[in-house]
């Protein structure tokens, strides 16, 4: 199956998406992981894209799509793919399109989970990983058993993600949902989408997510 994952960031796609990966055999296509290696890999692409992003710039969808292409051509085709972070927009969706046909695929389902956002932005703001083994945690939902000591290492040092603060989390959401709001109609218009709730636990958004991918 070849679908795509959407919410905004802090729903949990990451965390189902390599679930996905294990349980299924997907491939997880990320954009942004994408861009990175080809850049890392000088390829050609890689070498565009550096020179956009190094003035400042958008990497253009002619280029990201450029990049979805030679994924597809490298992957079995009885391999499914996640799409994670692509398409943004109305354009790439519609180049999404043509590039499954070329490639003798098509989109099964766009998955969108669905969040509270006050219940998200305290999610994200009280999170806090052990600075040696990277254990999560949880200002309110969970500490560790002995204070200020890593439950799996041992560890008395912490940290948090800079941009893990309600401002940035706030703005985020925002440009989520400005960018989100041109493909979820195009989608809707295909009975492409499917919506689940993203506040659950690990556990039950994934059991929502193989009830779809069973149906």
């Amino acid at each position: 199956m070849n679908i795509i994952l959407l919410g905004p960031p802090g729903a949990g796609k990451g965390t189902q998406a390599q679930r996905l990966v294990e349980q299924y055999g997907m491939r997880q296509l990320s954009t942004g992981d994408m861009l990175r290696a080809a850049v890392k890999a000088q390829t050609e692409v890689g070498k565009q894209a550096k020179a956009i992003m190094d003035a400042g710039g958008l990497v253009s969808d002619d280029i990201v799509s450029s990049l979805i292409d030679d994924e597809l051509a490298a992957m079995d085709h009885d391999t499914g793919a996640i799409f994670d972070g692509y398409p943004r927009t109305r354009q790439q969706a519609e180049q999404l399109e043509v590039l499954l046909a070329k490639h003798d695929r098509k989109l099964d389902r766009v998955i969108e989970l669905k969040v509270d956002e006050e219940a998200l932005v305290d999610r994200i703001t009280g999170r806090y990983t052990c600075a040696k083994c990277g254990e999560g945690y949880h200002d309110r939902h969970k500490q560790p058993e002995v204070p200020g000591k890593c439950d799996k290492c041992g560890s008395t040092e912490f940290k948090r993600r800079p941009d893990d603060n309600e401002e940035t989390v706030r703005h985020r959401m925002s440009v989520y949902r400005s960018e989100t709001a041109p493909i979820l109609p195009y989608y809707d218009e295909r009975s492409l989408v499917s919506r689940i709730d993203g506040m659950g636990s690990i556990e039950e958004v994934s059991a929502s997510i193989d009830a779809l991918l069973e149906r």
